[in-house]
């Protein structure tokens, strides 16, 4: 992969050009983009949004030009989110709890044990389901869901073994900072405790907090595993990131140029879910070289404590919503 720094270099130097070449033609010049994000440069995630960046300035003839910023550089989750209807920031990614924050229903599929597995995800984010609860977000918010992009499985780390839901009984865990992400670790007894995502290593290193939860391709991108002596299976939640684009841009886009914005996410959003799909299938192996235990777990118990509260006072969604996800590839 091209170096990032490079890149942009290259990127902001055609631009230029493109910029003076169109001023001396009497021609509009380009219009540059922000795309925020708060992963690592070496993730999925950022590799297929410059390349999106790429692709959206070739389909739209250089009418768009777009500068990614990673690993939190333009704020945490929360304040990308806000930027988006402020304008601030024109195109994020973001988790599904986040977002529920502004339109409730969307946040259903951040919620852990809400689906059996991977082929239930995919199921949901190709569904009519889908497609209705994020046309409520852009109705709340004026703000435009493009794609979904599979995250992973997130799993428990921590430095003693976990088993079953009484090993977690106090656990100070790092949770992201919105409420869904609340739920499995208050289910099972825990204390979670939410951090941002770029103070976390520091916050376990220190001791702050004794646990954390993330996939596996994130727990090797933040190196969580340096400070942590077991990744525990727990899979309880199957998570995925939006990417969404700030009302502002999408009401001064031509349709044209809406559906090559939405075809190019699209498309960036099936390779990252190949790209973390096969991650997670070779990362056990290369953690345990690295030393760190990998324990598999009985979802079984974790799960029955969970499945109580999918409706309960946290819930943001109806019933109905809840029950059509659920028979979702049955």
């Amino acid at each position: 992969m091209v170096k990032q720094s490079n890149r942009q270099r290259n990127r902001w130097l055609s631009t230029t050009l493109l910029v003076t070449g169109m001023s001396a033609a009497g021609v509009a010049a380009a219009e540059s983009l922000t795309f925020a994000h708060v992963y690592e440069t070496s993730e999925p995630y950022h590799e297929w949004a410059l390349w999106a960046a790429d692709e959206i300035e070739a389909r739209t003839e250089g009418r768009y030009t777009i500068e990614v910023h990673p690993a939190s550089s333009l704020g945490k989750e929360a304040d990308i989110n806000e930027g988006l209807g402020l304008g601030t920031v024109d195109l994020i990614y973001t988790g599904n709890q986040f977002a529920g924050r502004f339109y409730g229903p969307i946040g259903i599929a951040g919620a852990p044990y809400m689906f059996r597995d991977f082929d239930h995800w995919q199921t949901y984010a190709d569904s009519d389901l889908f497609k209705e609860i994020a046309q409520g977000y852009q109705d709340e918010t004026g703000n435009v869901p493009l794609a979904m992009n599979y995250y992973g499985r997130r799993h428990t780390t921590s430095n003693k073994p976990i088993n079953e839901p009484a090993d977690m009984e106090g656990l100070k865990i790092r949770v992201p900072n919105a409420p869904m992400y609340m739920m499995f670790p208050e289910a099972v007894g825990a204390n979670p405790t939410p951090i941002a995502f770029a103070e976390v290593y520091l916050a376990l290193q220190q001791g702050v907090v004794e646990a954390q939860e993330n996939p596996l391709p994130t727990i090797r991108a933040k190196a969580f595993h340096e400070v942590q002596d077991y990744i525990n299976l727990t899979g309880h939640i199957t998570d995925s990131l939006i990417t969404i684009a700030g009302g502002p841009l999408w009401n001064r886009l031509s349709e044209e140029d809406r559906e090559i914005f939405r075809e190019v996410y699209q498309e960036a959003g099936e390779k990252i879910t190949q790209d973390i799909q096969q991650q997670e299938q070779d990362l056990v192996a290369w953690f345990e070289e690295q030393g760190t235990t990998v324990n598999e777990v009985d979802t079984g118990p974790f799960r029955e404590a969970v499945m109580p509260h999918h409706n309960g006072e946290a819930a943001t969604w109806d019933q109905e919503t809840y029950d059509r996800l659920q028979a979702l590839g049955q």
